[in-house]
């Protein structure tokens, strides 16, 4: 099925499997813990069921781990605007406001895409622990220049694997 255009929320979605194909880090960091729920143009919903292998020595999610999800959740937002590959990172922001939860609980977050040119795309990530309520918010700006050659909006590049139908 490459080669053809996927929605955007099965778009997203293949893009993170190639993520936890293709990277050291998020396969080993989240693995099945971290779903895409939603996505659409411009913002995508993901939740991680925190583990061990998520907190600190206090027993919450780590600091690293919601700066790690800034970082994947803003090449995932980039990614709901139609881009298989979703660039590099320039800059990377977290502010904590309180604890994220720990083991069993669910963190939620919404990734957004704010802006999308020929060179940057800056990203947004919220946080919210199983209360509902806010507990951190980071910003990505990522280099995207390579990542339009050559590209056509949510159409994998020939042999990239494609996820599942979920909904």
């Amino acid at each position: 099925m490459t080669g053809a255009k996927l929605p955007p929320a099965r778009f997203v979605r293949s893009v993170l499997k190639s993520f936890m194909a293709e990277s050291g880090l998020e396969p080993r960091l989240f693995g099945p813990h971290l779903r895409v729920v939603n996505a659409s143009k411009g913002k995508v919903d993901l939740e991680l069921d925190i583990t061990k292998d998520h907190t600190n020595r206090l027993k919450i999610i780590h600091g690293g781990t919601i700066a790690s999800l800034v970082d994947l959740g803003g090449s995932l937002a980039v990614a709901s605007e139609g881009l298989y590959a979703t660039g590099v990172s320039t800059d990377l922001n977290v502010t904590y406001l309180k604890s994220g939860g720990k083991v069993g609980d669910k963190l939620q977050a919404v990734a957004e895409c704010e802006k999308i040119g020929k060179t940057l795309a800056f990203t947004k990530v919220t946080f919210r622990n199983a209360q509902g309520e806010l507990v951190a918010r980071g910003s990505h700006t990522k280099y995207v220049t390579a990542a339009w050659k050559g590209s056509h909006p949510y159409t994998p590049p020939e042999g990239a694997e494609i996820a599942d139908e979920v909904d």
